[in-house]
C-alpha cells in the first residue's frame, strides 16, 4: 500500500491552468497517481497507509527560491523554518557571485570576512570543504530543504586572480574557465556574479563573455546582481542582455527591480528592453521579492576603488583619515558605484545587523538618526560601523517604488525570490515572508496576480529554469515535493518591526515525499538534499 494520500485537494499544479479537485497519492517520495474523479460519488477512492484530509486547502508544488543567501544558514541551522514554513521546498545558494566553493584557505577566510554580514563569519562550522562537489556532498548530509547551487564568480575571480581592480592575464582568465567548468561538472546550475561588489565588479564583459560561454556549454545559466539598480540601472540590464546575447548563454537577472528616486515609475522601460529581446529569440528570466526597501551589507556601499586588495586592504583605507575623505566625497557627492551612481540618502539606510553583540544599540535606527544620537555626521556614524563591525554590518535600504514591484511581478518571465539574509536582529522581513505575501497580499488582498498565475511564478516558472525534469508541478511522476496552503487565510508573519515571525496559512510542506512541516510546525525531518546539474 502507498505511503500516503492527500484527500479532496484543489489542486494548483503550477502550470497556471485552472485548480481541480482531486485525490492525490504519494509513494516513494514520488507522486504515483492523481485521481480527478475521486470526489465523484460512487467513485473508487485510493487508499494509502495515511490519509491526509485537505478539504479547503490548495495543494500545490513546493515554491522554489531562485535568490538565497542560505549558503551557511542551512548546515547551521536544521530547523530552517524561515524557508521550509514558506513553502520553500527549493533554494538556489551561491548568489550574487560571492559563496564558500570553490576555495582554497586563502579564499575562504577573505570570503569568509566579505560576507560576514549575509552568513556570519562561519567559524561555528567545520568548513571541510574546497570545491563545489565538496560542498554539494556535504548538503547531501541532509537538510531542511534542497539546495541548487551557482558557481560564485566573484570567488572564482578571487582566486584566480585575487581581490585586484586590474584585467585578468590570459592565464588567470584559463584558469577561472577552467574552475567555472569543473564547478559545472559537479553540478552547479550556472554562474552568478555580484557586479556591484569586489572582486567580481572588476570583471570586465570581455572576461564575463568568456565564463558565460562555459555556462552554456555546460547548459546553465547566468545569473548576475548587474551593475546597477540605480542612476545606471536600464543601461545595466542592457549590458546584460547583450553580454549573455553574445556569449550563447541563457540569462536570470537576479532580484531585478529599478530603484531610487531616478527609476520611480520606469519599471515600463525595463520591461519592454526584456520583451524586446524574448521577441528577438533570448532566453531571459528574472526574479523579485514583493517589497520595496532592499538590502545588503553597509560595506557593499563604498566605491569599487576601495575594496582593491580584499577585506583587510578595505578597513586599512577606511582608518586612513585622507583615503577615507575621498570614500566619504564618492559616496556622498559623486556617488559610488556601490551605491549604484545615486549620492548616498543616510535618512533611507537602516541598520538591520550587526556582526559585533556590542554594537547592537544601532540596529534598528537609520545612519542618518544615530548620528544625530551620537552627534556627529552620518558619514561618521557609518565609518565607525564599518570600522568597529569589520564590515560585518547589514542594512535596510528604503530606496524601492510600489509600482515597479508590482509591474516587474507581473511579467512573463518572472519568478519569486527571497534575496533573504537571515543574519541580524532586524532582517528584511523578505527572508521569512517573500512566499506567502505573494499569496496573501499580492493574490487575494491586492489582485495583482491570480492565484494559478502566482503559482506558476513560484514553481514551474524556476523549475523550467533549473532544467529540472521532474520538480514545479503536480503531476504523476514528478518529486512530491508539496505545500498545502489556505487560500483565505495564507500570509506573512514577517513584519519590519517582527522580522521573524513565521507565516500563517501553511501547515503542510513535504520534501520528497516527507513532512517538514505538519500541523503548522517543524517537523525534524531532513529530506533536503543538492539539486544537481544533469547532465545535457
Amino acid at each position: 500500500m502507498e505511503q500516503l494520500v492527500i484527500r479532496d485537494a484543489d489542486v494548483v499544479d503550477g502550470s497556471g491552468e485552472p485548480s481541480y479537485r482531486a485525490d492525490v497519492v504519494i509513494d516513494g517520495g514520488r507522486i504515483v497517481s492523481i485521481a480527478k474523479e475521486a470526489a465523484q460519488a460512487g467513485c473508487q477512492r485510493p487508499r494509502a497507509m495515511r490519509e491526509l484530509d485537505a478539504e479547503g486547502l490548495v495543494l500545490s508544488p513546493g515554491f522554489i527560491d531562485m535568490h538565497a543567501h542560505s549558503d551557511l544558514a542551512l548546515l547551521r541551522d536544521p530547523d530552517h523554518s524561515a524557508k521550509a514554513a514558506q513553502g520553500v521546498t527549493l533554494e538556489v545558494l551561491g548568489q550574487d557571485g560571492l559563496s564558500y566553493a570553490p576555495v582554497d584557505d586563502r579564499t575562504l577566510q577573505e570570503v569568509r570576512q566579505a560576507i560576514t554580514g549575509w552568513n556570519g563569519y562561519g567559524d561555528d562550522l567545520d568548513v571541510d570543504w574546497r570545491s563545489v562537489g565538496e560542498y554539494l556532498d556535504r548538503l547531501d548530509r541532509g537538510i531542511a530543504v534542497n539546495a541548487a547551487y551557482l558557481v560564485p564568480q566573484g570567488t572564482v575571480r578571487a582566486l584566480a586572480v585575487g581581490w585586484e581592480d586590474r584585467a585578468a592575464t590570459p592565464e588567470e582568465l584559463v584558469r577561472m574557465r577552467r574552475l567555472v567548468a569543473e564547478g559545472m561538472e559537479q553540478g552547479a546550475v550556472g554562474m552568478s556574479s555580484g557586479l556591484t561588489y569586489t572582486p567580481g565588479m572588476y570583471a570586465p564583459d570581455a572576461e564575463l563573455t568568456e565564463l558565460c560561454r562555459v555556462v552554456a556549454s555546460y547548459g546553465g545559466y547566468y545569473c548576475p546582481h548587474h551593475r546597477s539598480y540605480g542612476a545606471g540601472a536600464l543601461a545595466a540590464y542592457a549590458e546584460m542582455v547583450e553580454l549573455t546575447r553574445a556569449a550563447g548563454c541563457p540569462l536570470h537577472l537576479a532580484h531585478a527591480t529599478m530603484n531610487f528616486g531616478v527609476n520611480k515609475g520606469r519599471a515600463p522601460e525595463l520591461l519592454a528592453l526584456l520583451d524586446a529581446a524574448l521577441g528577438a529569440g533570448a532566453d531571459i528570466t528574472l526574479d523579485s521579492y514583493p517589497y520595496t526597501p532592499g538590502s545588503t551589507t553597509l560595506a557593499a556601499l563604498l566605491p569599487s576603488w576601495a575594496g582593491a586588495g580584499g577585506p583587510e586592504e578595505v578597513l586599512a583605507r577606511l582608518g586612513d583619515p585622507a583615503t577615507a575623505g575621498r570614500i566619504r566625497h564618492d559616496l556622498e557627492v559623486t556617488g559610488a558605484d556601490g551605491c549604484h551612481g545615486v549620492p548616498v540618502e543616510w535618512e533611507t539606510i537602516e541598520i538591520s545587523g550587526v556582526a559585533d553583540p556590542a554594537l547592537g544599540a544601532f540596529v534598528g535606527r537609520t545612519v542618518r538618526e544615530a548620528a544625530r544620537l551620537r552627534g556627529e555626521s552620518p558619514w561618521d556614524t557609518a565609518r565607525h560601523l564599518l570600522l568597529a563591525d569589520r564590515l560585518g554590518t547589514t542594512i535596510l535600504q528604503h530606496v524601492g517604488h510600489e509600482e515597479n514591484v508590482r509591474a516587474i511581478m507581473r511579467h512573463r518571465a518572472h519568478t519569486g525570490g527571497s534575496d533573504g539574509i537571515l543574519r541580524g536582529s532586524k532582517p528584511h522581513p523578505r527572508a521569512y515572508g517573500t512566499f506567502p505575501r505573494y499569496l496573501g497580499h499580492y493574490v487575494r488582498e491586492s489582485g495583482v496576480l491570480g492565484l494559478e498565475e502566482c503559482v506558476a511564478h513560484l514553481t514551474s516558472r524556476p523549475a523550467a529554469r533549473l532544467r529540472l525534469a521532474d520538480r514545479g508541478l503536480v503531476r504523476e511522476g514528478y518529486r512530491a515535493d508539496l505545500v498545502l496552503f489556505d487560500p483565505a487565510t495564507v500570509a506573512a508573519g514577517a513584519t519590519f518591526a517582527e522580522p521573524r515571525r513565521l507565516p500563517v496559512g501553511i501547515p503542510y510542506v513535504l520534501v520528497d515525499g516527507r513532512f517538514v512541516i505538519e500541523d503548522g510546525r517543524r517537523t525534524d525531518v531532513l529530506a533536503g538534499r543538492s539539486v544537481r546539474r544533469t547532465a545535457t
